[in-house]
């Protein structure tokens, strides 16, 4: 074990306690939560990182992602032609998200449509639901939720849509970390298709995320906002609120739908907040070029710049080398304001480019940006929610930036797990 897997170690304790003076120091740290928190996310990357078995099962999970992404394609390519061949392949020419990576959304939400109207995925999330809720002893309603953002993304919150209206102001604020520190399978894909040619093995490493990031969300977000009421489902196991289709072609047609819509809202949100952050950068860059001529301090400035100033601590915290912490800490920065898809694609880009100088930092890079931990995040999780129990709109609207910053130290949480057991002779990281 290296110092930077001590540093890991340490850090998920340091994270622990930000998220309680969060809190306001008014309530003694819930301790069964944390501990057990830590322990279930310890056991599974033990059995994913560490335990040979376990490790072998996630480099077939991602072959498996791979050849279900290859086949995602071909309705892309009869579609778009060369523009869906993704470099490398025949005459491709060059990346492109619009044609190769968002595709895929619209494949996997079908995908994931069919796997509900046979009962499957139920069946898996239930499981998860009764882990949690027993373990943490939190409410079935946020458990269930919690379970399924491992799977799926702001529909999960449909799973518990009889009892959203009558949750406390804890639940509500564990339902918006667990969908902000987590991401939906759909979206999965497209960081897949961003980092699998410098990263061969991201798939199984953003999978493990996902298993990684629902309990690590259910306990910041309860250290910030302590449960203080009874919920209606407390200790309880629920049943998940499903309208199955009436026919499984119906359920494809309306899962690809669904995907469709997702596509849309996606590109809306890179065009408009790239294009914000581009202009925001105009001016503070005139600023800061004032500020450097007239004082001397040359600094990034830029929106980038500045929050990786802010979270270059964090990278330290996670365990990242300080070599690479500054790269690292604009990279997971800006992912707040960009999205993490943004934040993707600058991952591929140092790493392709070698300005990293160790592996190690790109692998927690790639566990801490594995979430919807963002502003734009905000609105769309309140704007699902509100829209299937309109009287949870104010409640929510309160508790959302907690919320967000429970879903960041929840995403930093699991890049300490993954840090702590991170080893370059396993053969999950690569040898």
């Amino acid at each position: 074990m290296s110092v930077f897997n001590v540093v890991s170690f340490v850090g998920i304790a340091v994270l622990l306690t930000i998220a309680w003076v969060l809190s306001g120091c008014k309530r003694p740290i819930n301790w069964r939560l944390a501990i057990f928190g830590v322990l279930l996310q310890c056991a599974i990357a033990s059995v994913i990182f560490v335990f040979p078995p376990g490790a072998r099962l996630f480099l077939m999970i991602n072959e498996l992602v791979v050849q279900v992404m290859n086949s995602a394609m071909a309705g892309a390519e009869f579609v778009f032609g060369r523009l869906a061949l993704p470099p490398g392949r025949g005459e491709s020419l060059g990346f492109f998200l619009a044609f190769q990576g968002l595709p895929t959304i619209i494949f996997f939400s079908a995908l994931m449509a069919i796997l509900y109207y046979y009962g499957i995925m139920q069946t898996v999330i239930r499981l998860f639901a009764r882990l949690f809720t027993r373990l943490f002893r939190v409410s079935g309603a946020e458990s269930l939720c919690a379970a399924s953002n491992i799977f799926v993304g702001v529909e999960s919150s449909l799973t518990i849509r009889p009892y959203l209206e009558r949750m406390t102001q804890s639940e509500l604020t564990t339902i918006l970390a667990a969908g902000m520190s987590t991401v939906s399978s759909n979206i999965l894909a497209v960081y897949v298709f961003s980092l699998n040619d410098q990263f061969p093995t991201i798939a199984a490493h953003l999978v493990s995320a996902s298993f990684l990031s629902a309990p690590a969300a259910l306990v910041m977000s309860k250290l910030i906002v302590p449960e203080t009421e009874i919920p209606e489902t407390s200790g309880k196991d629920i049943p998940i609120f499903y309208e199955r289709e009436e026919t499984l072609f119906t359920a494809i047609i309306n899962g690809a739908n669904t995907g469709l819509r997702l596509i849309a809202g996606i590109v809306a949100l890179l065009i408009a907040v790239l294009g914000l952050v581009a202009l925001a950068n105009m001016v503070i860059g005139g600023i800061g070029s004032w500020i450097t001529a007239t004082t001397g301090i040359a600094l990034d400035w830029s929106i980038e710049g500045i929050l990786g100033y802010l979270f270059y601590p964090f990278a330290l915290i996670i365990g990242v080398p300080p070599a690479d912490a500054f790269e690292i800490g604009r990279i997971l920065g800006s992912r707040t304001i960009v999205t993490e898809l943004a934040g993707y694609q600058e991952l591929a880009g140092v790493m392709a480019s070698g300005t990293l100088q160790y592996g190690r930092s790109a692998v927690l890079c790639a566990y801490a940006l594995c979430g919807f931990a963002h502003v734009a995040s905000i609105a769309i999780f309140i704007g699902g929610i509100s829209a299937v129990a309109p009287k949870t709109t104010n409640t929510l609207s309160r508790v959302a930036f907690k919320a967000l910053a429970a879903a960041v130290l929840a995403c930093l949480m699991t890049a300490c797990i993954a840090g702590t057991f991170y080893s370059s002779g396993s053969i999950l990281f690569g040898r």
